[in-house]
């Protein structure tokens, strides 16, 4: 049997270097899709057990919802008025208990800052049951507040202080007080038992 090749008309083409090319790439990509496919059916594994977690939840907060609303209508009848006054204005009793004077002031001393002093505190309860605490200091320098606000960020104590109003005054009473904060920050006490 004779072949006739005619390399003027037809040249010679190295065709497996094309393969080696091509055919490592398209491997390239067939992993890669592979793992991006992987990744994805996992993730949405994940998502699924996450919705039904989501979905349980869900269901125990409506269900503890309509518990609390029977529980409230059962409280606003006539004849159980004077048990829900009565066990509301203990509860305030109970939480302004909670506040501890002693510990709010050793607190601060942890942080306040020199030459900064503190004017007046005003623990009230906030209509979320939250124990807010409005703070009066007065010093040389606004610096010097700010740096009583950074610190009290920083307190497992304090959360969310923020200066209400700044006051700069000529004639001050005492002397070095040129500028006076108001502050207000809710208060965390110390849960009973756990001082060291």
């Amino acid at each position: 049997m004779r072949l006739d090749v005619n390399l003027a008309t037809h040249p010679y083409e190295d065709t497996r270097q094309f393969w080696i090319r091509w055919g490592s790439a398209v491997a390239l990509i067939a992993i890669l899709t592979g793992a991006l496919l992987y990744t994805t059916v996992t993730e949405w594994s994940f998502a699924e057990k996450d919705r039904s977690i989501m979905s349980q939840y869900k269901s125990q907060i409506e269900s503890r919802d309509e518990e609390r609303s029977r529980a409230e209508a059962v409280l606003n009848r006539p004849e159980n008025r004077t048990t829900r006054d009565r066990s509301q204005f203990l509860n305030q009793l109970i939480e302004r208990k909670a506040f501890s004077w002693t510990q709010v002031f050793a607190d601060l001393e942890k942080m306040m800052p020199a030459r900064l002093h503190v004017v007046s505190i005003h623990p009230e309860v906030t209509e979320d049951n939250q124990l807010q605490i409005k703070l009066v200091v007065a010093g040389e320098s606004p610096e010097r507040a700010l740096d009583l606000v950074r610190k009290m960020e920083e307190s497992p104590r304090f959360r969310q202080p923020a200066v209400t109003s700044q006051n700069t005054q000529t004639n001050a009473q005492v002397p070095g007080d040129n500028v006076e904060f108001n502050i207000t920050a809710l208060y965390v006490p110390s849960a009973p038992g756990s001082r060291k």
